[in-house]
């Protein structure tokens, strides 16, 4: 993404002005919010970027919204990325960051204090997953966050910003894209070497975010992808029968594995790294072997779109609307409704060992 040029004439303004403003003191010690990942926790971001074919800021996206405003949000309310964020005490998600460039310095300070969401729909583990100007890979969000970073250290300090990122947390939700590309491509790569690619990425990834100061990570796994509507679209156009699309749900287990062990073993050799991992494919298909515990009465249709599942087309102004939200697991063929990621956010924070280890999320923020 083109922003250093953005930087650039930010950090200088920051330079003439920064003494001018005066700053919460509790503002800039306490903890961030900054999340990063795929359309799941999308806020905004991809209405920034004019060539995407991944977008949601129009109707009926945002019906459940308040003001019923299409935001860029692929669901038909707030998403995890908000209901997580409201669990620690924000309104809701922290802006994207490519939102809060448009601001004037002030007001971009003010609120990167708090945090910022760099998640973009179609984003990947791998570049390859999400071309440029298509969605920020996470690659690119993270070099994001090193210009965060630079602008934190301008704004108070380099000790503070120290202290500020070593309590902060860190959000991360990605990897469906990943595997859905896999399949797309056709590709012949034995499983367990795609897979192994992925978690190295996700290592280099964490790495760099780790150097940049990060020590704090809640990490949502990949839930069984093979289960959205658009993938039990697919099983039944293939083979001719109903259900989840079970090579992709292998592919979802495979990497929930491998990314478990990858954290512990980062965790017996980085400092001070502590994380949690959000078992999503776990919460998610326990939900669908036993939705009416959950309050679901469809867990394989889409509320809105087309056809088949409603899974033939787009979520858009002329597609098909359920009537009521809460009763459906899937907003559109491949995201939750509002009600399925208030109860993901729930169970990320508070749930216990067998859905988020070796701690839940706000065992996470609590843990110093």
């Amino acid at each position: 993404m083109a922003t250093t040029h953005i930087i650039s004439l930010f950090l200088c303004v920051s330079v003439i002005s920064i003494n001018a403003i005066p700053h919460s003191a509790d503002d800039q010690t306490s903890s961030a919010i900054f999340i990063l990942g795929d359309s799941t926790a999308d806020v905004g971001t991809n209405n920034y970027l004019p060539h995407t074919i991944f977008r949601a800021d129009f109707t009926p996206n945002g019906i459940d919204f308040p003001k019923s405003r299409p935001t860029g949000r692929f669901s038909n309310g707030f998403n995890s990325a908000d209901f997580v964020a409201k669990l620690f005490g924000l309104k809701r998600s922290p802006p994207p960051y490519m939102f809060l460039l448009t601001l004037n310095p002030h007001h971009f300070r003010k609120h990167l204090l708090k945090g910022a969401n760099f998640a973009s729909a179609g984003a990947g583990l791998l570049d390859i997953t999400s071309p440029n100007g298509i969605a920020v890979p996470l690659s690119q969000q993270i070099s994001q966050f090193s210009e965060v970073r630079d602008i934190l250290t301008l704004q108070i300090g380099s000790a503070a910003t120290d202290s500020k990122l070593s309590k902060s947390l860190f959000f991360i939700s990605v990897g469906s894209n990943d595997i859905f590309g896999y399949f797309k491509t056709n590709s012949t790569m034995h499983k367990d070497k795609f897979i192994g690619i992925l978690i190295t990425a996700y290592s280099d990834h964490i790495m760099k975010l780790y150097k940049l100061g990060a020590r704090k990570f809640g990490i949502i796994s990949v839930p069984p992808v093979g289960c959205c509507p658009s993938q039990r679209l697919v099983q039944k156009l293939l083979f001719g029968v109903d259900g989840c699309f079970e090579v992709e749900n292998d592919f979802a287990l495979t990497f929930h594995s491998a990314l478990d062990a990858l954290l512990r073993h980062l965790s017996s050799q980085l400092p001070d790294f502590k994380y949690s991992l959000g078992n999503g494919y776990r919460m998610t298909i326990d939900v669908i072997n036993n939705p009416h515990a959950s309050g679901f009465e469809s867990v394989d249709t889409a509320c809105c779109g087309y056809g088949v599942l409603n899974a033939q087309g787009p979520c858009n102004s002329t597609a098909s609307v359920c009537s009521d939200r809460r009763e459906y697991l899937f907003w559109d063929m491949f995201h939750p409704t509002k009600k399925a990621s208030y109860l993901a956010a729930q169970t990320l924070y508070n749930g216990p060992p067998y859905y988020v280890s070796p701690i839940n999320f706000s065992q996470l923020a609590k843990d110093n």
